[in-house]
């Protein structure tokens, strides 16, 4: 057992230690040699193997990795890592700074610029100073736990610097440096194993190491762009001064960062990257432009998945050339007919690309491209490959002008162009190759989740004739000897498929409708409506004018699910479902009778930091009691709730009337209503 003096001298390396990889990995700035970090180290490392119980969670010897892992669990983020909107010219920078300028109502308003760097964005959690969690972004709603990996990223701080919030969510991208990038293809290529196609790829593979030894060998790097959250604990009340109160916190945020006052200086800023950024010792790929203040970001709010206070504009994309061998067609599960370019093979940014988009006939003869042309392809990031335009001086005289057939090429309807839209449709909503799309859809990830249900078997099952529309899923269970008929199908398999099957049917609400396959509703619009309609029968009820009542949902989506619920073919399967026992309405509690919410009605904002109880906390007791909580001040708010350093609201309160508590007054309200 480690007497006092020992815990003194383990607790004091370990705060040196960490203090000297913070002069070292974010501020580049060493004061001690190699040999005396490295001596600490040793002399850590000692004294914990012989007294384990010194070993900490944030103790420096942490970073080297631990034994491998079975698994990653799942990680629901509380705060959700949205995507941005991209802007691809300074057009569409300068529309999106116009709809800014209109939706806040001025004309003039900061923004940061930050360099987007091609890694992996993750979240990391601090409790009392000391990170507990980290997580990868997922699908942005839910990520994997990565915890012990991302220890070993020696910029990542274990423990804070000075006094934080008490809990606090800090988000960033890791990345592979180039040079590590380099020296690690170098490896594999001596051990004859293939080399990672770039750095982005190399990371994100390291992040999703089991054996997170593996992950600490890989030399990443991080650099930070803003929270998710922070509780007791004041922060600033703009993005510049957060990541400039996040480097004295200890963690490395990109020193190439600006704060703009006019769009002029945001084009300034990425004119210096275009060419610049490729002599970055990591890769980026364009410039985030952000709304600084934090109380214009939350009167912007967001639109579907994508914050309206921010922008990625990004640089020029890879390019190729490459011969178009075809044009073909694949038929959506919504009937659109979309085009794709047949390619010879061509390394493009690091991948081999095949295929590439070529989005409509319109666009195909704007750019004048014709089957058999040399043609430029560009590849940006994750981007689909497109074919930018033909090498029109290469050509021969025997390329061929591309036409839409005029029938599908799957079930032979005449195919239609709906006013006002660039694509062609088959309007078959029975036509197989749209049921075949909306079938793996249905059972694929995010829908219905139904394991062994592949495309293959989705093909198989649609040419055997056992289903016609997805609600015919559920009645395979009584037709398992014609299943064992199949092909290739054994009687674990099919076991397999049907218990999956009639686990689907306790999938949530917003699963159900994402399944559904509704023209324009990806997941997270499915969840938005899920929120807003709690079954399916009140959505298929809701009009055009009750649906774009919804934020974040606009006229097009409206008017494409009210189109929904209108087509009797659509009407019918949800009538299946419903038999079959899928879940179609949200699961909700009971609500209490109404003597016992003492605030319903009542709209209340809470600004700053409360003592007694963290934000979400008292949120949750608003609710509780029948009043919503919402993050801006509107004539709609009763009351706002005060704490320490409070923020722009509490001056927005005054502006309009709005009823001001403190929080020993606040509680006084929510102690008043234990007795009702």
């Amino acid at each position: 057992m480690a007497d006092d003096r020992v815990r003194e001298r383990a607790a004091w390396l370990r705060r040196e230690l960490n203090f000297h990889n913070y002069r070292y990995y974010v501020l580049d700035s060493p004061v001690i040699s190699d040999a005396d970090y490295d001596q600490m180290m040793r002399d850590l490392m000692e004294l914990e193997a012989r007294y384990p119980e010194l070993v900490t969670p944030d103790s420096p010897t942490q970073r080297v990795g631990a034994e491998p892992a079975e698994g990653f669990e799942e990680v629901e983020h509380r705060v959700p890592l949205l995507s941005l909107a991209n802007a691809f010219d300074y057009e569409e920078l300068a529309a999106w700074h116009r709809r800014v300028q209109n939706l806040l109502g001025i004309r003039d308003f900061d923004m940061v610029c930050e360099l987007k760097v091609d890694g992996l964005a993750v979240a990391l959690t601090y409790e009392d100073g000391r990170l507990v969690r980290g997580a990868t972004r997922g699908n942005g709603f839910h990520g994997e736990n990565v915890t012990q990996n991302l220890k070993t990223v020696r910029s990542i701080p274990l423990t804070l610097l000075g006094d934080g919030p008490r809990s606090l969510e800090v988000r960033g991208e890791v990345f592979m440096p180039k040079e590590s990038f380099r020296r690690l293809n170098e490896e594999r290529t001596a051990r004859e194993e293939a080399p990672f196609a770039n750095p982005r790829n190399a990371a994100a593979g390291s992040v999703r190491q089991l054996d997170s030894r593996v992950t600490a060998s890989r030399h990443l790097d991080i650099l930070v762009y803003g929270i998710g959250y922070a509780e007791n604990g004041a922060m600033p009340e703009n993005h510049w001064d957060t990541l400039e109160r996040l480097k004295e916190m200890g963690f490395k945020a990109n020193p190439e960062n600006r704060l703009c006052q006019s769009l002029e200086e945001v084009e300034d800023y990425y004119r210096t990257w275009v060419e610049a950024h490729h002599g970055l010792p990591y890769g980026a790929d364009g410039v985030v432009v952000k709304v600084n203040s934090f109380a214009y970001q939350q009167q912007l709010g967001y639109v579907g998945r994508e914050p309206r206070w921010a922008v990625a504009y990004k640089f020029p994309a890879t390019q190729a050339i490459t011969r178009l061998l075809d044009i073909g067609i694949n038929v959506g599960r919504t009937g659109s007919l979309n085009p794709f370019a047949v390619l010879e093979p061509v390394n493009v940014g690091g991948a081999t690309v095949k295929l590439a988009t070529l989005h409509n006939e319109e666009d195909i003869h704007r750019k004048d491209i014709r089957i058999g042309d040399w043609v430029t392809v560009e590849r940006a990031g994750e981007v689909i490959p497109q074919v930018v335009g033909p090498i029109v001086a290469r050509r021969t005289g025997e390329e061929r002008v591309f036409h839409m057939p005029a029938r599908c090429p799957v079930c032979g309807s005449r195919i239609v162009r709906p006013e006002g839209e660039a694509m062609h449709r088959c309007p078959n909503t029975a036509c197989p190759a749209q049921f075949f799309e909306l079938l793996k859809h249905f059972a694929g990830s995010g829908g219905m989740e139904i394991d062994g249900l592949g495309e293959q078997w989705c093909r198989t099952l649609i040419d055997a004739g056992l289903v016609s529309d997805v609600a015919d899923l559920y009645a395979l269970k009584d037709k398992k000897e014609e299943l064992l008929e199949l092909e290739r199908m054994g009687e674990k398999l099919a076991n397999n498929i049907l218990e999956s099957i009639e686990a689907s049917k306790g999938r949530p609400f917003s699963r159900v409708l994402f399944a559904l396959g509704i023209l324009h509703v990806g997941s997270e619009m499915a969840d938005i409506l899920a929120r807003h309609f709690p079954s399916i029968d009140a959505l298929a009820r809701a009009t055009e004018e009750e649906l774009t009542g919804v934020p974040g949902i606009g006229p097009k989506i409206a008017s494409s699910v009210a189109a929904y619920f209108r087509e009797e073919r659509n009407r019918h399967v949800i009538e299946k479902l419903r038999e079959a026992g899928v879940r179609l309405e949200q699961e909700v509690e009971e609500a209490p009778p109404p003597e016992e919410q003492p605030l319903a009605g009542k709209v209340f904002v809470l600004t700053g930091t409360l003592s007694s109880m963290s934000r979400s906390r008292a949120e949750a007791r608003i609710k509780e009691l029948g009043g919503s909580a919402t993050s801006s001040v509107s004539r709609r708010t009763a009351y706002l709730v005060a704490g320490e350093n409070p923020g722009s609201k509490l001056e927005d309160a005054r502006r309009l009337g709005v009823s001001i508590l403190t929080e020993e007054e606040f509680l006084a309200m929510l102690g008043s209503t234990e007795g009702r």
